[in-house]
């Protein structure tokens, strides 16, 4: 996505459209591992989990808190370095309602492919030629400050949906006693 931030700074590519193909590419991306999670299904993490340190009681807890969190945990997760490329696979597995899945995925890798093509976009301005190097140079230099960024905007995020979730659901369960 820097790359293409640069070639709109050069005139050759709009940002907009560079932004909204990012965000089509990641739901490509994402909608590939949520439907390879609904086609391999429970049968198969129940099987082989172990194998990714899955046992079934911890696949039962990750579950679980997936279908009371799923819409969070899919933004949020698209936020994080690392799990934003297996954050689908909950959600597949889950059954987490597709339109729900497509938002928070559009909003999360939204973000982050918006971030990166402004990056691009502000260092390309200066730039006359783009080459694979400029490119790790501008990540190496960019990288962490915007990682890290990012997830403290993912922990505040998580923060406030934590609060939010305790207020609406604490008192729900205070008037049904």
């Amino acid at each position: 996505m820097i790359p293409a931030g640069i070639l709109a700074a050069q005139g050759k590519m709009s940002v907009g459209v560079a932004i909204l193909m990012g965000i089509i590419g990641s739901w490509l991306g994402a909608l590939f591992n949520y439907y390879l999670a609904l086609w391999l299904g429970r049968p198969f993490i129940q099987k082989y989990g172990k194998f990714f340190f899955l046992p079934p009681q911890k696949f039962r807890k990750v579950e679980s808190f997936f279908v009371r969190h799923g819409e969070i945990s899919t933004f949020t997760g698209r936020l994080v370095p690392v799990v934003r490329q297996y954050i689908s696979f909950p959600a597949g597995l889950a059954r987490m309602n597709l339109l729900l899945f497509l938002l928070f995925t559009g909003l999360g890798a939204g973000l982050w492919v918006t971030v990166l093509v402004l990056l691009g976009y502000e260092v390309g301005k200066g730039l006359e030629v783009i080459n694979p190097e400029t490119v790790k140079a501008i990540w190496g230099r960019y990288s962490f400050p915007i990682t890290l960024l990012l997830v403290l905007f993912c922990g505040l995020t998580i923060v406030v949906y934590v609060l939010w979730y305790r207020k609406r659901y604490g008192l729900k369960e205070k008037e049904d006693r």
